[in-house]
Formats: C-alpha cells, structure tokens, sequence
C-alpha cells in the first residue's frame, strides 16, 4: 500500500497524535557509545548525525540541545508523493508563530513543535477535519 495522494483527502483525515514525552534533536559526530535502542530517529548529515530521542535519554549521555519539543504524528498514511500537506499544516502553524521540524517517514509524517505550543498545534492540525 503506498498512502494516500489526495491531499484534500489527507488534510480531513490526518488525525493528530501527541506522542507522550518530551523529545530533543542533538548531534553527534559518530554513532559510538549510542545506543540506537534509545533513539527514535537519526539522520545522517555531512556536517553531524542529528539524534531525536527523549530528553531523559540526552540528558543521561549529557548531550547538548536548545529546545525540548512535543511529538506530533499525522496518523493518516500518507504517500511519500503527496504534494502539499507539508505545505499546508507548516503554513497554518506558522500563521500562529509556531515553529514546527517535519520529519516524513514511509508511512506518516512526524511535526515537532516547542512543547509549550503542543496542545496549540493540536487544535490547529485538528481544524483540517471540521
């Protein structure tokens, strides 16, 4: 199943999820002494490894980071050749100053937002449906 397309479709039907916890993106130079086990997501930049993972975790391997975020998964499955629903919520968020990091994935597309904008963003990407 590659997901759905239509982005009228996507937009009434993304069904926000706020993942509990609170997350951080940090960067490391080398997967060394990581436990990926404790990472939800990385990506491989040429200049570092960004990590997003639990606060608690980074705070444990004493890693650096500016801001704590909350997770928000668009639970829809969306195609990886959908045009315009990235465009879409960024734009509605941003409309209310909120920043958001977009991470997509196969299956969904992943938002992270500062946590004091969480329950904000929810009611946002929740307006799509009415």
């Amino acid at each position: 199943m590659s997901g759905e397309k239509d982005l009228q479709q996507l937009l009434k039907s993304m069904k926000p999820e706020h993942i509990s916890g609170d997350y951080v993106f940090c960067k490391v130079d080398t997967l060394e002494n990581i436990d990926l086990n404790n990472v939800e997501m990385f990506f491989k930049e040429k200049e570092a490894i960004t990590l997003i993972l639990k606060k608690e975790i980074a705070d444990k391997l004493q890693l650096d980071y500016s801001v704590v975020m909350a997770w928000i998964t668009l639970t829809v499955h969306s195609s990886l050749e959908a045009v315009g629903l990235t465009a879409a919520f960024s734009k509605a968020l941003s409309e209310n100053e909120i920043s958001c990091n977009v991470v997509a994935a196969y299956y969904h597309d992943h938002i992270f937002v500062n946590k004091k904008d969480a329950q904000k963003a929810i009611e946002i990407l929740n307006s799509f449906s009415n």
